[in-house]
């Protein structure tokens, strides 16, 4: 079984509210060359492809929620997004054994209270957060019960990068030139909000927190030494701030807790990203994620690419198993689904 813990889809109905909301036409351009991301019969043909053993834990795409609308109408978005979801699942529970919730992130207490609409009622198997809210960081005061009660329903989240290109790459520039917002400020959106989750106490405050980052943990596994030896053990020998204090507060070294965050594969077909991020995470951190359908093909490129790079990395059966379906089972709480039926 390949259980796809990482898949992008924007279900009819929410894209249509989506289409609705969005002021610049041409910013869905990407979104809209794209059938199988909103058009369900598109993706069912195209996961075809990879038998019936192969299914998909669904996750609502980019952009997030708190773009499209403000605090006073994105709880009513939202669960639109996580009732169409669960609509999808009912559908074709061969295909889409599970949904990951959308939360209305710039209204905090609309978000614990779809929190726990989505779980308790709809079946979600997690919720889904961007790596800031509208430039607010993730350790914002008001946002940290979120985590606090993930952790206390002992389910997991999904971290999604968020940047555009209105964020320079140069304080002398209004704007990121290139795509660099994306290939390279993604990254760095994701490592920098897992540090600001391990440096302010949130991953030492839930030890069983369960965070789920895209992109095989971003820039952190190939910066091992610089985020251990350089930055976990030296931390408040560059800047004031009382930093040193706070690393001898930690019962672990801070690079420990890197380590506690989960890793999805989902590295556009890298074999060398894939290794690193599986030496630096361990198998049993790893999940099989391949960022479908945001590939040249449309939705099977990175499938296939992703199945062919773990196929080649010599593991073990049983790691093996636990990347293509057993963590996220695990995380999940779930039973293996059956296969699609012939």
């Amino acid at each position: 079984m390949k259980l796809d813990a990482y898949s992008h889809i924007l279900p009819a109905r929410y894209f249509e509210r989506m289409r609705e909301l969005v002021v610049d036409a041409g910013a869905l351009r990407r979104w809209l060359e794209l059938p199988a991301l909103h058009d369900v019969e598109a993706r069912l043909r195209m996961m075809d492809e990879f038998g019936a053993d192969y299914q998909q834990i669904l996750t609502l795409s980019s952009p997030p929620i708190e773009l499209l609308a403000g605090p006073a109408d994105s709880p009513a978005l939202a669960r639109l997004a996580n009732e169409s979801m669960r609509e999808l699942c009912d559908r074709y529970p061969d295909r889409f054994p599970a949904f990951v919730a959308s939360l209305p992130m710039n209204n905090p207490d609309a978000a614990l209270d779809e929190l726990a609409f989505a779980i308790d009622q709809l079946g979600a198997r997690g919720v889904q957060v961007f790596t800031n809210v509208n430039g607010r960081p993730l350790d914002d005061p008001p946002l940290r019960p979120i985590f606090t009660e993930m952790a206390r329903r002992d389910l997991p989240i999904w971290m999604h990068p968020t940047r555009g290109a209105g964020t320079a790459d140069y304080a002398s520039e209004d704007s990121s030139r290139f795509e660099i917002w994306w290939a390279l400020g993604w990254p760095y959106e994701t490592s920098a909000a897992m540090a600001r989750l391990v440096f302010s106490g949130i991953m030492v405050e839930n030890p069983d927190l369960k965070i789920i980052t895209h992109h095989m943990g971003a820039m952190i596994p190939f910066l091992e030494g610089r985020v251990g030896l350089g930055w976990s053990d030296q931390l408040g020998s560059r800047t004031p701030g009382g930093y040193a204090a706070l690393r001898e507060r930690m019962p672990l070294r801070p690079v420990d807790y890197f380590r506690r965050f989960y890793a999805d594969t989902a590295l556009s077909g890298s074999l060398i990203g894939t290794r690193c991020g599986l030496d630096f995470f361990g198998a049993e951190r790893v999940l099989f994620g391949t960022d479908c359908p945001f590939d040249p093909e449309g939705g099977p490129m990175y499938i296939r690419e992703t199945i062919k790079v773990i196929d080649a990395l010599g593991l073990t059966e049983e790691d093996r198993d636990r990347i293509y379906h057993g963590n996220v089972l695990r995380l999940m709480r779930l039973p293996l689904p059956a296969p699609a039926a012939g």
